[in-house]
Parts: structure tokens; sequence; C-alpha cells
């Protein structure tokens, strides 16, 4: 009885379904009624495949799918069997299906016929994300952008909850949660919808870091190496407090780095910990070795002939006692170092494009380590050819000129590094990507190609602001274009919408006020003068008139004219000594002054003329010209006018102010300087000084009551009626506000000073620094005063304050600043000249100006 049951109970398995709850198991059927003993597990047969058919794929490709079951046309299968079972689960495997069935349509003699049938996953639509801002969804969105239309599973809503934590923990959220439901959208029935509900909670933060097994370094000299782990206290003013895991990793290996820079080569993290401390703070506990302390021994060198042992040993400046450094070892041997003295620059300027050094370790006793620096110098190699890509606008000529790397000159970094600078400082590129290559290296004829890679950016610039001065609505329009062509002036086709590529710089600035006031301005300058030699040529020209004709009659007392014309020329030339960074400029300038009872200088009336050669000599070696990291800009300029009252026969001591200053007479000297230096990091120290003077030949005549100083404020050259007088900048004042101790100027119509002097320090940290914009953030403290003459004078006596500020360059507009200042000496007479002073500006500090 039970062999029959048994039997019963095996042909009842052969013959149905291998069975599948839908969404859970796969299963096979049959499609017709077959003789139970004909499909018996105890009993299976052979048949030939006569077909396959697929039914319920819709998306997916029906080949593609019997390819996966294995199911070919003309092959034997034994049915029932482990063939049959393989391809169900085969197709279930893929992930793809909430039903996979396996049917006998017929079977015709030995011949079978079988059917595929499947029951498709939903894809995903769309996603429909919550609980963030609308800017950091699209930046979610952008990331997941390839997870539409892809089938909803298990693998896709955990890789979308990842990818969205990833997101915000790498921005300090660690706490984030992320809830994924589905439902069916109602335009496709095969498609649904993921509603993503996601709570970032708050940043988590750094709450302590602790040190275990250092005895040698100081816990708090531990955390100053890791320089983007911080914990949230208040004097931790720069670098991250937020718990980033990516930045935590290189923090760890940076730590390690700096032990062993100090002489512990044997330093290394035993174990570290990261747990919570509260709902939105964490702790970090790292347990250091920190070994012995090691020194240099005996250093030697092989492999070199070209340079004597002796001069390599003076070069590498590591002598036998000095604390053992590989990080040291290795900038000493390969760089970066502050004035490129290490030996790579050595061998790479003088050709040797492919030296190498290695420093073996031959020998560690005690706390002593012996190295053999061993040279590789390889062949001296060639120029052959230099190549320039990317300048679609500037022509080649332009860019080239500037490259201090010729075809038949020796391999050099360091005229690369300086053509780099060259090319930086034209403003037509993006600094940042600038990228030398050598390239086509052929060490058989020992030459190199050079390839200057450089991306345009957007050169010229425009200035359209209204502003509101001396009780009056001024606008303002000015156009500069940094990369004129004036060769093609008269080219139509090269108008885009002025001819560029020719590196002049043509500007066009008008201000006005109706008829009351007006000034134009034009200036043209070409660095390359005739286009062989690096003579610069500059021409201007102004005019401007100022009056309140309109209103009053001349015979009121209210009435005022003032109109002045200039016009200047300019030649220079680069000099190549002391060093080639050195520019030595001459100018002539003519200004014609007509005033008609109008007050701000030391007359009212009268028509005045100032012929004035100024010579300029220079030294710029910034490293770029929007934010300098290192280098010096420095100015000395002398400027003269003929000594008139020497040989002209005017009694200056009964001279009326109309014959005192007809021909204005002075000597003017000036002296800026900018230091940049790069504190840590991205973080810059900006050092100024800057001081003037203005001097007379004859104490009959008196002081020039034009080319005078006047201090405080923004530093611009605003709608003040200032021309004929040089704007200085302190911010923290009122705009003309430092006035001479014991005099009662006005600001408003203050004729400046004949002597002044100003320091600044300002550190500097950028935000954005991109071809589209450069933005950076500044902490500043300056001083600065003026004098009447140089009994008064005293460079130390000087009128304080400090501030925030921030700058932000785009092309289009030129340097945009913004700044806040608290002056702390108050001005005798003016009460609100100093406290909290709000400061604009636009347009100054290019190239690391003068404010």
């Amino acid at each position: 009885m039970n062999k029959l049951l048994f039997a019963i109970l095996l042909t009842f398995l052969g013959t149905a379904a291998i069975a599948q709850v839908r969404g859970s198991q796969p299963r096979q059927t049959f499609a017709q009624p077959v003789p139970a003993d004909s499909l018996s597990y105890l009993n299976p047969k052979d048949y030939i495949i006569g077909g396959v058919a697929v039914n319920g794929a819709k998306n997916l490709d029906k080949d593609v799918l019997i390819q996966i079951s294995k199911l070919n046309k003309g092959d034997k299968i034994s049915l029932p069997g482990d063939a049959s079972a393989n391809v169900i689960r085969n197709l279930w495997q893929q992930g793809l299906f909430d039903d996979v069935q396996l049917n006998i349509q017929k079977i015709n003699l030995d011949t079978v016929y079988l059917e595929i049938s499947v029951l498709e996953r939903p894809r995903l639509s769309r996603l429909h994300i919550t609980g963030i801002r609308k800017g950091e969804i699209e930046d979610i969105q952008k990331k997941l952008n390839d997870k539409t239309g892809k089938i909803v599973n298990e693998n896709l809503l955990n890789t979308t909850t990842a990818i969205i934590k990833k997101h915000f923990h790498e921005k300090g959220f660690l706490n984030t949660t992320v809830d994924i439901k589905q439902r069916k959208d109602p335009g496709d029935a095969n498609s649904v919808i993921l509603d993503v509900a996601v709570d970032k909670h708050q940043k988590v933060k750094i709450n302590e870091v602790i040190f275990e097994g250092n005895k040698a370094f100081k816990a708090a000299t531990l955390k100053k190496f890791l320089k983007k782990t911080r914990e949230k206290k208040f004097y931790n003013i720069f670098g991250s407090k937020k718990f980033k895991d990516d930045q935590y990793q290189e923090d760890k290996q940076t730590l390690v780095e700096k032990m062993q820079a100090r002489g512990y080569r044997d330093a290394e993290i035993i174990s570290d910990s990261v747990w919570k401390n509260d709902e939105n703070t964490v702790n970090v506990k790292i347990k250091v070795f920190e070994g012995p302390k090691y020194y240099f021994g005996n250093v030697t060198f092989s492999g070199n002939s070209k340079y004597p042992t002796s001069t390599l040993v003076k070069i590498l400046s590591i002598k036998k006692g000095d604390v053992f450094s590989e990080e040291e070892l290795n900038k000493r041997l390969s760089g970066p170092t502050t004035n490129n003295d290490d030996v790579s620059s050595l061998y790479l300027n003088d050709g040797y494009l492919t030296y190498n050094s290695d420093a073996v370790q031959t020998r560690i006793y005690n706390d002593t380590v012996d190295l053999d620096i061993r040279i590789y110098e390889g062949p001296q190699y060639t120029i052959n050819r230099v190549i320039l890509k990317g300048n679609d606008v500037t022509n080649d000529k332009v860019a080239l000129r500037e490259i201090r790397t010729k075809p038949g000159q020796k391999f050099s970094k360091d005229l690369i590094i300086r053509s780099t600078r060259e090319l930086s400082q034209l403003g037509n590129f993006d600094e940042q990507k600038i990228e030398p290559k050598p390239t086509n290296i052929n060490p058989n004829e020992g030459t190199v190609d050079i390839v200057y890679n450089v991306v345009e950016k957007p050169s010229d610039q425009i200035e359209l602001s209204g502003g509101f001065g001396g009780g009056q609505l001024v606008g303002t329009l000015g156009l500069t274009f940094n990369n004129f062509s004036l060769r093609n002036i008269f080219n139509l086709k090269a108008y885009k919408p002025l001819p560029k590529g020719d590196g002049q710089k043509l500007s066009l600035r008008g201000q006005a006020n109706g008829k009351n006031y007006q000034n134009y301005s034009f200036t043209f300058s070409d660095p390359w003068f005739g286009g062989k030699k690096p003579i610069y040529f500059g021409l201007t020209a102004y005019t401007q008139l100022s009056s309140t004709g309109q209103y009053y009659a001349k015979t009121d007392p209210r009435y005022n004219y003032l109109r002045i014309n200039g016009v200047g020329i300019t030649l220079g030339k680069r000099l190549n000594w002391p060093d080639n960074y050195f520019q030595l400029n001459y100018s002539l300038n003519f200004d014609h002054y007509k005033l008609d009872n109008f007050t701000g200088y030391l007359f009212t009336n009268g028509t005045s003329y100032n012929i004035k050669l100024t010579q300029e000599l220079s030294r710029n070696s910034l490293d770029a010209p929007i934010y300098p990291t290192q280098g010096s800009n420095i100015k000395f300029t002398i400027q003269v006018t003929p000594p008139y009252s020497l040989f002209n026969s005017t009694n200056y001591a009964i001279a009326t102010p109309e014959q005192r200053y007809q021909f204005v007479e002075y000597h003017k000297w000036k002296f800026d300087a900018q230091w940049f230096t790069r504190i840590t990091g991205k973080l810059v120290l900006m050092s100024q000084v800057r001081f003037g003077f203005l001097g007379t030949y004859n104490k009959l005549v008196g002081q020039s009551p034009f080319e005078r100083f006047k201090l405080g404020g923004d530093g611009m050259q605003t709608y003040q009626f200032l021309q004929g007088s040089e704007i200085i900048g302190l911010r923290g004042y009122r705009n003309f506000s430092i006035v001479p101790v014991g005099s009662n100027y006005n600001p408003d119509t203050n004729p400046g000073s004949p002597i002044y002097n100003k320091y600044t320090l300002e550190l500097r940290h950028p935000v954005i620094a991109s071809q589209s914009a450069t933005i950076f953030v500044e902490a500043f403290a300056e001083g600065g005063n003026v004098w009447n003459n140089f009994s008064q004078f005293n460079p130390f006596n000087v009128r304080r304050s400090a501030g925030i500020g921030a700058r932000i360059f785009l092309p289009i507009f030129g340097l945009l600043g913004l700044d806040y200042g608290y002056g702390f000496d108050k001005i005798p007479g003016i009460p609100d000249a100093n406290k909290g002073q709000f400061h604009f500006s636009i347009a100054q500090s290019l190239s690391g100006g003068f404010n």
C-alpha cells in the first residue's frame, strides 16, 4: 500500500508545475494533458526542442531571454529534469521579473514546443524628492538621472538610498535618513514613481579629538596636523569642524607624514575609532606609535657626472646630524621649493628633462640613517618646437611673444614657469587652465616639443552704473576691450563686436548728469608697439565739464564752472637689469584747467596749465593677476614740471592766485610696494606700504593746487570733482576725511595734502577660483595719515582701522569689492568720519594693484 501511494505521489509531481507563488519562486507548467507515466520523474523522457516562444516581455528583447534560458532549437532536453528547472532559475536570477513560468505548448512524438512566460517588474518613471531645498534636490537628481527607466528592485532602492546618504555625508550630515515608497504611475501601468523623503538632520561636528601613545608630540601639535578634522572650538577659525570620513582618512595619512617629517620615521597609527558623543557630535580617538627620533648620517651621491658632488651637497643643504625627514629630503631633491633651488631644478634648468634621483638608505644604526643618492642624469634636451593650442581669439603672435622657451634653446623648467606666468598676465586666458606640457621627447636626438594649452576667457568689461554724488544722480557707462586689434579697425569681418586678438587695450568711459556734469575719457595702449619689441605705448585723452550755469547766471554767487581737458602719451620698455621683471615707463601729460567761481582747489578763478613728465620704474613678479599667492609689485615714480618760477618775470611775493597757478610747478615722489606670502594652503598675506610727497621749487610759489593726495574711504575716483588729485583709500573712514592735524578741511571741499603714507596687512582666502568668477574673502588692518609739511611728518602717527571684506572678479565687470571697516581714531571736526563704514569699489586692485 505504501509503495502504491509513493508511486502516485511521484507521478503527480512529474506532471504538475514546479510551483511558484507570484513574486517569490518560478515555476514550470505543461499546457496540455499528457499521460502521467510519460512525464514521470521516475521515467523522464528525452525530447528535441522544436521551438521556444516568449510571452509577456514588453521592454526586454525576446531573443536575449531565449539565450539566457539556454533553450536552443534542435537541442535535446529531458522532461521532467534539471534542465527545465535551470531555465527558470537562470531567468529568475536576472532580477527583472515578478513571475517566470516554463510551459509546454505541445508535444509531437519526440518533439516538444516550449513557452517562456514572464511578468516584468515595473520600471522607474521618476523620482519625487521631498524634505530638502530646491537646489539640493537638483544636485541629487543630477546624480540619479541614470536611474530613470531602470527596473525597480531592491538593488535600485538600495543604490538610490546610498547615493543620497553619501551626498549628504560628504557635507557633514552623517545622520541623514532616506525613506522610499512606491506608487503606480497613472500614465503608465508598468511604471512606478518613487517618493523619496530625505531628512538631513543637523550636521555632525567633532566634539573632541583624543590622542594616545604620544610622548614626544603634544596633543595640541598633533591636532594641528589634522587640517580638516578640527574640534568644534571657537579658536579653530580655519578648517571645517564637520566630520567627513574621506577627509578624516586623508588627515590620518597627513598626521603620519608630519610625524615622520620631524624625524620619527617609524611613526604610525596603531588604531583609531570614531563614536557618537551626542546626536550632533562625534568623538575621535587615535592611538599612535612614535618610535625613536632619527637623524641624517653620511650623505653620498653616485651617478652624477654633470655636476660635482660638492655642488650637489651644497644645493641639497642637508648636513650630518640634521633631523631625518623624508619630506624635506624629497623637497630638496625634487621640489617644489620656494626659490626653485632644489637639485632637480639644477638639472631641469640645464636641459636634463629626464633627470631622476633615488635616495637609498644604505645603513641604519642607532638613531642615524646613511644615504646614497643615486642620480640618473639622462641626455641633455633642446627645444625643437613651441606649440600653442586653445587660443581661439588671441592671435598666435600675441601669446608666443610672451613665451620665454624658444626653439633651439636648452629645455628649462624656470622658463616654462615664467612663460606660464606671462601668459596669465595677458588677461586673455584662464590662469587656472594654462598647462605647459613637454611632448615628442626624442632621447636619440635630444629634442623635445613644448605645448602650451590655454583656454580663452572673456576679457572685455562693461561698467554700467548710477550713483548719487554732490546731491545729484550721475550715470556711468564704461567699455573696456582688453584684447583689441587696431590693425583690423577697417576690416568689417573682424568686428565681434570690435576687432580682437592683438592684445591691445581700448577703453571708453562716459559719466554725465545732463548739462550739469559731464566726463568723457579715452585710453589706448599697446604692450608691443610695432609688434617686434616689448615697447609699451599708451595714449590717453579726457575732458570734463562741471557747471551750474544752467541754473544760475554768472553774476549769481551760486554760479560755478570748471572745465578740464587732458591728453597724455606714454612710452616704456622692459628691462633685463637688475632682472627681467623690471619695466621703465616715461609719460608726458598736458592738463588744462579753467575755473570760474569754483571751490575745491587752492584758487577759484583762472586758467591753469599742468605740463608734467613722469618716470616710473616698476617690478612686478606676482604669480597671478587676480589672486596672487607669491611675489611682489613695487613702483617708484618721479613726476616733475618745468620750474617756471626760475626763469619767468612773475613776482610771486605779490602775485594773485590766478598768476601764481597759471603754470603749475612741482616735483612729486611716490613709492608703492606690495608683497604676497602664502601662509598655509590657499591662505595668503598681502603686505603693503605706500608713500607720497609733493614738493616745491620755490617757497614763494607754494604748494601746487593739483596732484595732491586725498586719503580715506573706498579710494574710488567718484563724482567729487577730483581730477587733479590722487585718491587713496583708507577703509573705516569717510571718503577724503583724513586731514592734517589742525586743519579745518571739509571732506567735500578738501583740496588734498602734499604728504601721505599708508600701511596695510590683509589676509586673503579664495572661495571660488574659476574661469567664470574669482571670489575671495579678506580680513584687513591698515593705517595712514596726511601732513602739510615734513616738520609735522611722523610715519608712525597714523589713523588706524580694521575690518573684513570680499572681492568678486567677473570678467565682464572686472573686480567688485565690498568692505566693512571700523576706524579707531576720531577726526577732529568731522564726528561721523570714523567708526563703522561700508565701502563699495569697482574695477580696482587688478594685477595686485594699489588700493
